[in-house]
């Protein structure tokens, strides 16, 4: 498929538009059309096939899983599910009010929402397929460990009084989890591509966008000095330069792609997506709709902290 996508990309820049072959522009739209459709393809079939799994596992098995749970045994479970279970941050509220009124402990809740948007299964996937299974599978690990080392510190800090009060009087009603047929399950796989490709596509496209921007025209020694291998704050600024952006691991991925491409250290790339995803403005500020200010900082501490000692072992070991 890709030497299809390479042809497609080339007949289009350099034939129709008739652009010169190794042009700065030349090389950011090439880079920009091949992208976008190798992973508007790939993110549409892995939706799909993740979906159908999705079906036999809905969000409220996890929270009955959770359920009794404590500390390191509820954390790593809590990690395991945020896995599987990726939420957008528009899912923050309902999601933590679900786990507090149910009686999960604050740590292990915690577990599950630092897990979930760092560690997204279709963007998994996809870094094993652009940078093989050695990237991916770190990534998958030290996002667990974010995930349950954040939870344990937080359960063991006993910060339910950072809680908002009117979360502890909420009541949800009990869970009742529908079984599905196989017509369902495909049904509800192909509103899920339908619904998750409408609603991040143009994220997709803005991170390529810049992917491919950076690709053709940011000079590699510029790169270099600011966030390259050489710089002993890359990680730090990397992090710092992500937290006040919004997007999902999907659409950074094309940004680490090129950053990689242009000798940005492994670690300093992924700690930029993780500071993206799991530390971005809009989701502190919905996420402070249930927690008062006190926990907010101690969670963006936790999870940040922990993001850029990930980013410098990656870059030690990679």
């Amino acid at each position: 498929m890709d030497r299809l996508l390479l042809w497609f990309a080339d007949l289009v820049v350099y034939k129709l538009f008739n652009i010169t072959e190794g042009t700065r522009l030349g090389e950011s739209l090439d880079f920009f059309i091949y992208d976008s459709v190798k992973i508007i393809i790939l993110l549409s079939v892995m939706i799909f096939a993740i979906s159908v799994l999705r079906s036999f596992f809905p969000p409220e098995k996890a929270q009955q899983l959770l359920n009794g749970k404590r500390l390191f045994m509820g954390n790593f479970l809590a990690s395991v599910l945020g896995v599987l279970s990726p939420f957008c941050s528009c899912s923050t509220v309902p999601i933590f009010i679900g786990f507090i009124e149910s009686g999960i402990p604050l740590g292990v809740t915690f577990s599950f929402l630092i897990t979930s948007p760092i560690v997204n299964e279709i963007a998994l996937v996809m870094l094993f397929t652009l940078f093989g299974l050695k990237i991916a599978v770190l990534y998958l690990i030290s996002g667990m460990i974010i995930g349950v080392v954040g939870g344990i510190i937080i359960g063991n800090l006993k910060l339910e009084r950072e809680v908002e009060d009117y979360v502890y009087q909420i009541k949800m009603g009990e869970i009742h989890v529908e079984k599905l047929n196989w017509k369902q399950r495909l049904e509800f796989a192909w509103e899920a591509v339908h619904d998750i490709v409408n609603r991040i596509w143009i994220y997709v496209l803005i991170g390529i966008g810049i992917g491919a921007v950076i690709h053709g025209y940011a000079p590699a020694e510029v790169l270099s000095q600011y966030a390259g291998e050489d710089n002993p704050f890359a990680v730090f600024v990397a992090v710092v330069l992500g937290i006040p952006l919004y997007s999902n691991a999907v659409g950074v991925i094309p940004i680490i792609q090129a950053l990689i491409g242009k000798g940005v250290g492994v670690g300093t790339a992924l700690s930029f997506m993780m500071a993206v995803v799991a530390l971005s403005l809009p989701e502190i500020i919905i996420l402070r709709k249930v927690i008062k200010p006190k926990l907010v900082i101690i969670f963006v501490g936790i999870v940040g902290v922990s993001i850029i000692f990930t980013g410098y072992l990656f870059n030690i070991i990679l």
